[in-house]
């Protein structure tokens, strides 16, 4: 067999997974995710206007062709994954509709007086327009009236383009609705933390990954992730309170408010004329992160809870139908009461039962070995682990409370992973010690303990290539055995780089463009901020004063930018007199240069950029901005 190829299930995997096929699904859920199909897209392939792939639905064809469930996928994933890969355009009620199966997230219509009222426009602007395409040939043509966001997710708002347009905005045709805070936490994640993330994503939704029983299967909430850039066009409504009553183009929605749950920024709403309520992303079937993998802020279980009862209190009497941002929806006010219930009990559980092992003394993988899911929960898929996982939340709820330290000071400031490995290794007697062992715990499927082992040598040696193929296997092993979609993404793309080297990705400025034209002039200078060499720009102390014309008569008209201890700050709303130089620049010029589409000389040049003063302090600061390394080393060094 060749070593760089995915391999077969072993023994033990095999075992596993049957034992994992003993429990009961709910014969409803395929009724439900079947319910109201109208039409699906005859050709499953989406690209963007380049002819570059977006996504594919035919490419998991493989989940519903009727085969029994393979040795190389924990069943119960299997089962959510064929519900997930049902696709096309459905109706949820009269008025509503959904388009299901072509990103990870779903898109839903509601028929306004004049349009379309679309709910989470998707990942990519391609997908999204996939779907508005469903709508225009299977239900009616109009245009989009109000586009709303439910929380400050990408795959919620990055389609934006897709269904809408700036102009159309600016000019009232169409009005954006958000939680309060939404662009503030949106560029947070996005943004500040984007690259990091984004890296890190490619492990928890597995896009690199060939479709297949030995590859990628499932997202959790969805099948797959597009790949594509995001768009954002900024709010222009805030919701800032839990029953806000809005009438938009003729829909009437009472909105409750959700902060800290599922995203920082987050609501749920009611459309008292359909019976209907939108849970956004704060119920799914499938207990969700408390902290996904890829980073994020933690989520606050606790409030979590309190809101799904809240929702259950504000509208479980009147819901005749509830719809979610992911999966399928629920018909019946018992049905959806229901659902909402156990969904406030899991996240609850969650919370309470990890912080009273907590405060009995465990630390954070303890408590995670300790607490199994009740039985009642486990009689329900909806609260099983197909994206969040038990073992990682509870660590979630601990670190919220406690920090990622678990109190002993043997952890509190430990040797980075390269010397820690090479000690390790030196520690067992050298290489060949650690590989049988290593050896050992694979054949005899202690699949944990040796990753845990071998992993001290990859970083110690990455050269090593028996190292490397023997970690690549362990960690498949445990991706085939994972309920959890993000957990066997994780352990799969980890595999697939021990074999064939980290990826090549190609820094690409460009693709952010599509959030930062949407940011406020401090969200920009934050993301500058964050890139500074600091240890490149030691002694320098100075300030720019800049003036955006574009945006005259608003309070980011007038910026000051200074340089103080190596540190970048912005004030708003002001020139100072000890500036050493002055700049006028359009925002959009700033945006263009930032993404690497032009530069302050060539733009200086033309005359498009005014600059008074010291032109060598402005070199200082942006000659000194880090690139972000998109494809940086996770499973090596």
């Amino acid at each position: 067999m060749n070593p760089e190829q995915p391999k077969l299930a072993t023994t033990h995997t095999k075992l596993h997974n049957h034992n994992a096929a003993n429990r009961d699904f709910d014969p409803a859920d395929l009724e439900r995710v079947r319910k109201g199909f109208i039409a699906k897209r005859e050709n499953g392939l989406i690209t963007d206007e380049k002819g570059r792939f977006v996504g594919n639905s035919d490419n998991y064809e493989f989940l519903r062709d009727g085969r029994e469930c393979p040795e190389t996928v924990n069943p119960q994933l299997w089962r959510h994954a064929t519900l997930n890969a049902h696709h096309g355009l459905f109706k949820v009620a009269d008025g509503v509709w959904q388009v299901r199966g072509y990103d990870i997230s779903n898109i839903t219509f509601i028929r306004g007086t004049n349009g379309w009222v679309v709910i989470d426009p998707l990942t990519s602007e391609h997908t999204a327009r996939a779907a508005l395409e469903l709508m225009d040939e299977h239900v009616e043509k109009l245009p989009t009236t109000v586009v709303i966001f439910t929380h400050s997710h990408a795959d919620h708002f990055g389609g934006v383009l897709g269904v809408t347009t700036k102009e159309d905005v600016d000019a009232g045709r169409c009005q954006i609705v958000a939680p309060i805070g939404f662009l503030y936490e949106t560029v947070g994640e996005n943004v500040i933390a984007g690259p990091a993330m984004g890296r890190r994503a490619l492990y928890q939704f597995g896009p690199l990954l060939p479709p297949g029983p030995q590859g990628h299967v499932d997202c959790g909430l969805g099948n797959a992730l597009p790949i594509g850039p995001n768009t954002l066009i900024a709010p222009n409504r805030d919701i800032t309170f839990t029953g806000e009553e809005m009438l938009i183009d003729g829909v009437r929605v009472v909105y409750q408010l959700t902060p800290e749950t599922e995203a920082p920024a987050e609501m749920n709403f009611f459309f008292p004329d359909f019976d209907a309520l939108c849970m956004a992303e704060n119920c799914s079937h499938t207990m969700h992160n408390l902290i996904p993998i890829r980073g994020a802020l933690v989520r606050n279980s606790l409030r979590w809870s309190k809101y799904i009862n809240e929702a259950i209190e504000l509208f479980g009497a009147k819901t005749k139908v509830l719809f979610t941002s992911h999966n399928w929806p629920r018909w019946g006010q018992e049905d959806a009461v229901e659902f909402l219930g156990l969904q406030r009990d899991l996240y609850k559980w969650m919370h309470d039962q990890t912080m009273r092992l907590a405060n009995q003394g465990l630390v954070p993988t303890e408590i995670a070995s300790t607490l199994k899911l009740p039985d009642d929960f486990l009689a329900q898929e909806h609260t099983h682990g197909y994206y969040g996982d038990l073992v990682h939340n509870s660590k979630a709820v601990y670190q919220r409370y406690l920090s990622w330290y678990d109190g002993n000071p043997a952890n509190l400031n430990k040797l980075p992973p390269v010397e820690v490995g090479q000690r390790y290794v030196a520690l067992a007697g050298g290489a060949d010690k650690v590989i049988a062992a290593g050896r050992e715990a694979l054949n005899s499927g202690d699949y944990r303990w040796g990753a845990e082992l071998v992993n001290h040598l990859v970083f110690a040696d990455p050269t090593n290539t028996e190292a490397r193929a023997l970690q690549a296997d362990l960690l498949e092993q445990l991706g085939y055995q994972s309920e959890s979609s993000t957990f066997r993404n994780a352990y799969l793309t980890g595999a697939q780089e021990l074999r064939h080297g980290t990826p090549q990705l190609p820094a690409s400025p460009a693709r952010a463009r599509g959030i930062l034209v949407a940011m406020t002039v401090e969200q920009i200078f934050d993301t500058i901020s964050v890139r500074l060499k600091s240890e490149e720009v030691g002694g320098l102390s100075l300030k720019l004063n800049w003036t955006f014309p574009d945006m005259a008569g608003t309070a980011d008209e007038k910026w000051v930018l200074a340089l103080s201890h190596r540190t970048l700050y912005g004030v708003q709303g002001r020139h100072d007199t000890e500036a050493v130089a002055s700049i006028s620049i359009n925002r959009s010029l700033l945006i263009d240069i930032l993404t690497q589409q032009t530069t302050f000389v060539d733009q200086i040049t033309a005359g498009n950029i005014t600059l008074d003063g010291d032109g060598a302090a402005l070199l200082n600061i942006f000659g000194n901005i880090d690139t972000n390394a998109p494809g940086f080393a996770i499973v090596e060094p």
